[in-house]
């Protein structure tokens, strides 16, 4: 990792704007936009990119850890080589349709109201995240092992789910578009 490093700064759209950054990683930072910034090999820690733009960024083998992430619409960065990893972080009402992010990795995080909509996630690695209200349609999650998550609710029927893991904890919410009523056996 380059030994360029960023502490406690706030980064305005004015700062970022056109740059580009390599090896990379910002500590305890808050920014206002990476709009068409190119991020490769960096990394966020304690970061808060709350409803940063993202708007033609570039983003490869960019890793978010124990960072504030609020409804950024990552649809809109640039895919070509698109590699982030979610560490620790909260990643709330955040757009990813339509991505391909099946090498990204989310473990240990927040991600409520979120939407992978259209998103291939196949071969991406979830572990320890809470879904509430997190949605998945049309959504290739072939593979994928939600095994740790919790609160998922999804109509399995609308994704693409061949050989994804669940526990059996999760079936009220896999089911409740069936409109049934899961009961303990006596």
């Amino acid at each position: 990792m380059d030994t360029k490093i960023k502490v406690n700064q706030t980064f305005t759209a004015q700062d970022m704007l056109g740059q580009e950054y390599e090896g990379v990683e910002f500590r305890n930072c808050v920014f206002a936009s990476l709009r068409g910034v190119d991020l490769i090999c960096c990394r966020f820690v304690n970061c808060d990119l709350s409803n940063i733009d993202v708007m033609n960024s570039g983003m490869q083998d960019v890793t978010f850890l124990d960072c504030k992430i609020i409804g950024v619409n990552f649809f809109e960065a640039n895919d070509f080589g698109f590699s982030v990893d979610f560490i620790d972080s909260v990643l709330d009402f955040c757009g990813f349709e339509n991505m391909k992010i099946n090498k990204s990795t989310f473990s240990g995080c927040r991600i409520h109201g979120t939407s992978f909509r259209g998103a291939d996630l196949s071969k991406a690695k979830m572990s320890k995240c809470d879904l509430l209200s997190t949605e998945f349609s049309a959504t290739n999650i072939s593979g994928l092992d939600f095994t740790s998550c919790t609160n998922i609710t999804m109509d399995l029927s609308l994704n693409k789910v061949k050989k994804t893991k669940f526990s059996s904890a999760s079936l009220g919410g896999l089911l409740s578009h069936f409109d049934i009523i899961i009961q303990e056996a006596k």
